[in-house]
């Protein structure tokens, strides 16, 4: 007892100490983080584990009453609130006595999870760091029927080989993402492998009714299609809607949260809940969706030309993941950072008037956007990663490269290996060429006469520059620059 009693006193100390510390933060930078080391702090453990502090300092409410920040206003403010199934549980995330415990699913449809899961991971984040639970869901079970939700044709089957290479994948992804937090992970297989069918059919079917079921748009719109809907894809509202009947009764979970298109499967299991195991008015079970990722324009965030942006850097480098946000349209920018990132949104409403200021430095807002998301997915080694490549690719950086840093953007820009001899002692010029740069010596010259020909980042003047032993960066690459888009890394053989 005594040491529990010690151990409770230094928490409390603790975070006396850093409420102090960013109180102080906060009042020498008027609410605007830009000293770098301030600014990686601020998304790192320490910072996760107190963030909600940070909106007490923006909610004079919840400042007034020393209560953790609503969760359900917070996402009103930032716009990733869509739908809540009751108003009550914008009342229970304003109690301190009362803890939620809500879910997320993911369907192993993939190696790896996609931009469009990112906004589950970021609002169950949210709830974690408002001090509730969260429980991510991996649908071992649900991936091998597939959600028709959003869908113009069924899914294709996954055998059991890649299923399980996708969750080990997903897995991974979460164990990066949410590091030591007390995040739940489970797997819907673990009680759907010893369901009997008919089990089902009469534990849950029965309370089933069909004109519910063929109410929920999903199933609208694939029953207007050519193509229809199979019984599979049909029953799969019914499984994601016992999944949460599971997890209400035998995880004390009472909050299921999905984008827009789940409303349907959501409700299904609050349905299912209310019928079958009929709780009190205090023991409800909430749905809450957020909208999707989608651009100014209507169209998908979240796919590129190359398809689509992956959490795992083993599919989609930090660098490439980087550059997609660093892309952003100015019109974009702020409402992501507002739904995509923890910062305070006085910094963000900030950074909206830098904009519009004369002095405004372009992709500002675009490059604190593009860190912000990086560093929440990949951590700070990714970041790292991702600017330093991005730093490597600017001619006239004087960022020192080195083989590893090449090697990351290789696959990004056109690349192609060559002999020592037949790269060591051979002009700049003829090198540009046999690697690809340019289609003739003549075009070569001209832009090296321009100013415009960079041999690893550094400018080169003489036309009878050519390659040394010391130009060759760890005896292993070479990156040649025409102006600052073409790029050709050369790889010794």
């Amino acid at each position: 007892m005594a040491a529990a009693a010690a151990a409770a006193a230094s928490r409390t100390l603790l975070c006396s100490h850093q409420k102090l510390i960013i109180s102080s933060i906060y009042s020498t930078t008027t609410s605007k983080i830009t000293h770098p080391f301030l600014h990686r702090i601020k998304n790192s453990a320490f910072f996760s584990s107190i963030s909600c502090v940070q909106q007490l300092q923006s909610d004079p409410q919840t400042q007034t009453h020393g209560r953790h920040p609503n969760v359900v206003d917070t996402f009103e403010r930032r716009g990733l609130l869509e739908s809540i199934t009751s108003d009550n549980l914008r009342s229970l995330a304003s109690s301190n006595e009362k803890t939620l415990k809500v879910y997320c699913g993911f369907d192993p449809t993939a190696e790896s999870l996609h931009l469009g899961n990112l906004l589950g991971i970021i609002v169950l984040s949210w709830f974690l760091r408002c001090g509730h639970q969260a429980v991510a869901l991996i649908g071992g079970a649900t991936a091998r029927v597939g959600d028709p939700s959003g869908k113009s044709i069924e899914r294709p089957e996954l055998d059991i080989d890649t299923l399980e290479k996708n969750i080990l994948g997903i897995r991974k992804t979460f164990s990066t993402i949410f590091g030591s937090s007390n995040v739940v992970i489970l797997n819907n297989y673990d009680w759907w492998k010893d369901f009997s069918f008919l089990d089902f059919l009469k534990q849950v079917g029965r309370f089933a009714r069909i004109g519910t079921m063929i109410a929920k748009e999903s199933v609208k719109k694939r029953l207007e299609s050519e193509q229809g809907l199979s019984f599979t894809e049909f029953s799969y509202q019914l499984l994601q809607g016992y999944d949460f009947l599971y997890l209400f009764q035998n995880k004390g979970v009472n909050v299921q949260i999905g984008g827009s298109d789940q409303w349907g499967n959501i409700t299904a299991g609050t349905e299912l809940i209310r019928k079958i195991l009929q709780p009190d008015s205090d023991n409800e079970a909430y749905g809450l969706t957020f909208p999707l990722l989608l651009k100014s324009d209507g169209s998908k965030f979240g796919k590129s030309e190359d398809g689509a942006i992956w959490l795992s850097p083993s599919m989609l480098s930090p660098y490439k993941f980087y550059q997609y946000f660093f892309s952003v349209p100015d019109a974009d920018v702020i409402r992501f950072l507002r739904i995509l990132t923890f910062l305070d949104l006085e910094e963000i409403d900030e950074l909206e008037k830098d904009m519009k200021r004369p002095s405004y430095v372009p992709n500002t807002a675009q490059r604190r956007l593009a860190e912000e998301v990086t560093h929440f997915v990949h951590g700070e080694d990714g970041l790292n990663e991702a600017v330093k490549a991005t730093e490597a690719l600017r001619p006239g950086a004087e960022t020192k490269l080195d083989w590893k840093t090449i090697e990351a953007i290789a696959e990004d820009v056109p690349s192609c290996s060559l002999a020592y001899d037949q790269v060591l002692n051979v002009s700049l010029v003829d090198l540009s060429v046999s690697a690809g740069l340019f289609e003739s010596k003549s075009a070569a010259r001209r832009l090296l006469k321009q100013g415009g020909v960079y041999l690893n980042n550094n400018r080169v003047d003489s036309e009878s520059k050519r390659i040394e032993p010391q130009d060759i960066v760890d005896d292993k690459v070479l990156l040649l620059s025409a102006g600052k888009k073409n790029k050709v890394v050369v790889r010794i053989a």
